[in-house]
């Protein structure tokens, strides 16, 4: 019944939202996307290009992002959740599938990347991929040297071996902020399956965490960035592109530092920003127009630009900045990708499980 309702909103379209609308104000698509992910002079090529003003409204967490998706009435024609969210979304009757016809620059999407995609949207019915990342080592070269002239910089070690930790507490250890994300890591370094839902396999990587707490300084994800390009941090478990933002930030201050980034040899997880339309998105054809403007080349390779996370569109990969493009811990060699898992959503017990971990993990509490 849910899904009927929805699909009948979507139906009767913005004029059943506003009691009526013009032709002008028909010409409009409502975004609702991470802060600062389209550039703006994407948005106003766009809007010069097809005479459709984009709304762009931005989100914090992928809880505020959940709640509307799944609430429905939001307004929105086009949302990002993570792939691994699209699964839920779909079953909920929340969001619609899309018109590849309406979408030919689809066809140039990374065949590897939609492989990924396709284990959490069979058929990539629902979502195209828009940015994609892993979480891995982020580090300040010179200052880990001074501390460990061996040190294991492109595994795990770094951060999960506290007699290793230990040697980088004093510049500065950080983690992101991410329970699913962090937990499937750590899972997946002890050697079991990344979405195990084994109670005593989850506690044995609560435990690993545990052993670590008294050597992080903290779980700040916004804040890694710039403390590590000014210094004040010498070490993350955090996000690629934020390495790379990091490392640029230092060189345009011109202060001597320097920030790599390294996909774990153990593997790791990669994650995934999809573009999605909602079931009742007022105006779903400006949403297809707006996802096929976004894969054209020129226009995918702009975002990474700015940005510094890379896109699944094949043809934009010449026109990424070479510093990117040619990082095999950015863009990806086949045998990177075998080393790599995509999220996955879990189930509601071993999530709690998860939760629970983590609050005692950050909070230092039993």
């Amino acid at each position: 019944m849910r899904r009927l309702a929805l699909l009948a909103a979507s139906m009767l379209g913005l004029s059943a939202l506003c009691g009526g609308a013009s032709a002008a104000e028909d010409k409009t698509v409502n975004i609702y996307f991470w802060y600062d992910y389209v550039p703006a002079e994407t948005i106003a090529e766009f809007e010069k290009q097809t005479g459709i003003k984009i709304v762009y409204d931005t989100f914090d967490s992928v809880d505020m992002l959940t709640t509307k998706a799944l609430t429905g009435g939001s307004g929105y024609d086009l949302i990002m959740p993570g792939a691994s969210l699209v699964g839920q979304y779909a079953k909920a009757g929340a969001i619609q599938k899309l018109g590849k016809a309406a979408i030919p620059n689809a066809a140039g999407l990374n065949p590897d990347i939609m492989a990924f995609l396709a284990r959490q949207d069979p058929g990539n019915a629902y979502s195209i991929p828009y940015a994609y990342g892993t979480t891995g080592i982020m580090y300040n070269p010179a200052t880990i040297a001074q501390r460990m002239k061996d040190a294991p910089v492109d595994s795990l070690d770094m951060i999960f071996k506290p007699e290793v930790a230990a040697r980088f507490k004093d510049c500065g250890i950080a983690m992101v902020d991410s329970p699913e994300g962090v937990m499937s890591v750590a899972l997946n370094y002890l050697g079991f399956d990344p979405f195990s839902t084994n109670e005593a396999e989850l506690r044995k990587a609560g435990a690993l965490l545990a052993a670590i707490k008294p050597y992080i300084r903290h779980f700040k994800s916004g804040s890694i960035m710039t403390e590590l390009a000014s210094g004040d941090l010498c070490l993350a478990l955090g996000w690629s592109g934020d390495a790379i933002g990091a490392n640029a930030r230092a060189a345009d201050s011109r202060n001597g530092i320097e920030v790599r980034y390294a996909v774990p040899r153990e593997g790791t997880e990669i994650f995934f920003d999809v573009m999605t339309i909602p079931v009742d998105a007022p105006h779903p054809e400006n949403a297809h127009a707006l996802i096929n403007f976004l894969l054209s080349p020129q226009v995918s390779a702009r975002f990474t630009n700015a940005t510094l996370y890379p896109n699944a569109v094949q043809a934009a990969t010449p026109l990424v900045d070479k510093a990117v493009s040619d990082n095999p811990n950015i863009y990806f060699s086949k045998d990177i990708l075998k080393r790599l898992f995509a999220a996955q959503p879990r189930d509601p017990k071993s999530l709690r499980t998860v939760t629970r971990l983590w609050t005692s993990f950050v909070t230092g509490t039993d």
